[in-house]
Order: structure tokens, then C-alpha cells, then sequence
């Protein structure tokens, strides 16, 4: 008797199946998100809601071009996509299939945080104000509503060029969400509190404002001096260099040494607290 004869390991090797086939039609849709193959996976949809459709309503001719598709459309798609099916099949081979999207999600992380860098270096040395706010948990789509919508791939040129003196972008903040510059000219709520060093303006304010009633993350370059600020939780620290800037942003966006994050890593990046 083989051990699929049994009913509890029928059952469970259906379990199995489904589990598989939709863990991998998960990977693979991790694999192509961000990528041409998008549109090719929507026209497919449509193709067979119109198969479907033209199959109900009894539209021959139709019904008959749709299957016409189908029979060879599966020839179309591989020569159309040749280079992206044998970079996933030497990823597969490379046993990078599964790991791929974890990855790519890092890289995302990691090109964001060298734009924000990048672009705050250029700011801090001409003394060009600038205030970016990202989105992590907590959304922020009420204030991203306060502003220019852009919805944009994030670079550093981008974010210097919004804050450039007497630009139409330049006052207000920057809310980074999902990795895109979602919108800019954002009105940000601004802090009450006290112990706010008198010398602060109206950015330090209002990052400090934005991390009391969210858990996002938000750089300030002073127009004044050109100092560094990385303001959460309701506290703002000052006076970070660059390269504490950019630990900073790979601690607090879970990017650095993952397995391990002691206290004296987590806290070392600070610099003066408030005022």
C-alpha cells in the first residue's frame, strides 16, 4: 500500500501542494514587481477576463481569437522575455531564487539611504535647509495630502534640486513612502515643546513635531549652519556627521548587522540631544 493511499496523507499532501505552488507564485511576483514584466502579467488578466467574458456572452469570432492567444501566446512571451527568464533561471541555479526578493528589498533600502546621504552632503555644505520625512509603520498619507504629490523614483539629485532656495518645492518637507519621494511642499505639525534649544527654527520643530505623533524617521539640514539633525521618537539629535548619518538611517531601517543590534550600537550614532 503506498503512503498516499491513506487519507490524512492525501489531505495533507494537497496542503502541501497549494502551499508550494502559491509560495512560489509569490516569489515570482517579488521577482518581477518593479519590472516590465508588470504589464506583461495585467495583459494577461485582461486576456483571459476577455476569454472569459466572450466564452459566456457567446461571441464566437472573439472567443475564437482568444483562443488563438493562448496557443500561441506562450511562444510570444518567451521570445519577448528571453533575458528576464534566463536571469531567473541562472538565479535559480545559483540557488538565489528564494532569496531574491529579501534582497531586493535591501538594495531598495540601501540605494535610499546613499540618496538621502548623498543628497544631504551637498545640502549641508552650501547651507541649503532641508527637511525629509520617512515613512515607516505610522503612514503618512494626511500630510503626504498637504503637499505636491510626486510619487517618484528617489535620487539624490531629485532631492537636492526640491530644495534649492526660491524654488516652488523648496518650503516644507519631503515624505519619502515606500521608497518613492512621495510628495513635497509638505506642512509638517509643529512641536510644543520646551526643552526645543531656542536656536532652532521652524524645520527643527517641525521634525520633531512629525516624530511625536508618528514613528517616522526624519533628517533636518540647518539653513544657518549646516548641521545635521535625525529627529524620532520625539527627540531630536544634532550635529551628526555623515557617517553617523548614514548608520543612523541603516540601524533605523533595519538594513545593518541584523542578528545584532546592542544597546551601544543601537545608541552610538547620536548626537547632541535637543538643545
Amino acid at each position: 500500500m503506498h503512503i498516499a493511499d491513506f487519507p490524512i496523507f492525501s489531505y495533507l499532501s494537497n496542503i502541501v501542494d497549494i502551499l508550494v505552488v502559491w509560495f512560489v507564485i509569490y516569489k515570482v511576483l517579488m521577482i518581477i514587481r518593479g519590472t516590465k514584466a508588470v504589464q506583461l502579467v495585467e495583459g494577461i488578466f485582461v486576456i483571459i477576463i476577455i476569454r472569459f467574458l466572450s466564452s459566456l456572452l457567446g461571441l464566437q469570432t472573439l472567443e475564437f481569437i482568444m483562443e488563438q492567444v493562448f496557443t500561441y501566446g506562450f511562444l510570444a512571451i518567451i521570445i519577448i522575455f528571453q533575458p528576464e527568464l534566463r536571469r531567473a533561471l541562472e538565479q535559480l541555479g545559483r540557488g538565489k531564487f528564494f532569496s531574491r526578493a529579501a534582497n531586493h528589498e535591501d538594495d531598495e533600502q540601501i540605494q535610499l539611504i546613499d540618496s538621502i546621504v548623498s543628497a544631504t552632503s551637498y545640502m549641508a555644505k552650501r547651507r541649503i535647509g532641508a527637511l525629509i520625512s520617512i515613512e515607516r509603520e505610522t503612514g503618512l498619507g494626511d500630510y503626504v495630502e498637504t503637499g505636491i504629490q510626486l510619487d517618484s523614483a528617489i535620487s539624490s539629485q531629485l532631492l537636492i534640486n526640491i530644495f534649492i532656495p526660491n524654488t516652488p518645492l523648496h518650503d516644507g518637507a519631503v515624505i519619502i513612502q515606500k521608497g518613492k519621494v512621495a510628495a513635497a511642499a509638505c506642512y509638517l505639525p509643529l512641536s510644543e515643546s520646551p526643552f526645543i534649544s531656542k536656536e532652532l527654527g521652524t524645520r527643527h520643530r517641525a521634525a520633531v513635531g512629525i516624530s511625536e505623533v508618528t514613528d517616522s524617521l526624519t533628517v533636518v539640514v540647518s539653513e544657518e549652519t549646516g548641521g545635521i539633525t535625525i529627529t524620532k521618537n520625539g527627540e531630536l539629535h544634532r550635529d551628526l556627521t555623515l557617517e553617523q548619518l548614514q548608520e543612523a538611517l541603516k540601524i533605523e531601517l533595519k538594513i545593518a548587522q541584523k542578528a545584532k543590534e546592542p544597546s551601544s550600537l543601537k545608541w552610538n550614532w547620536r548626537g547632541k540631544k535637543n538643545g
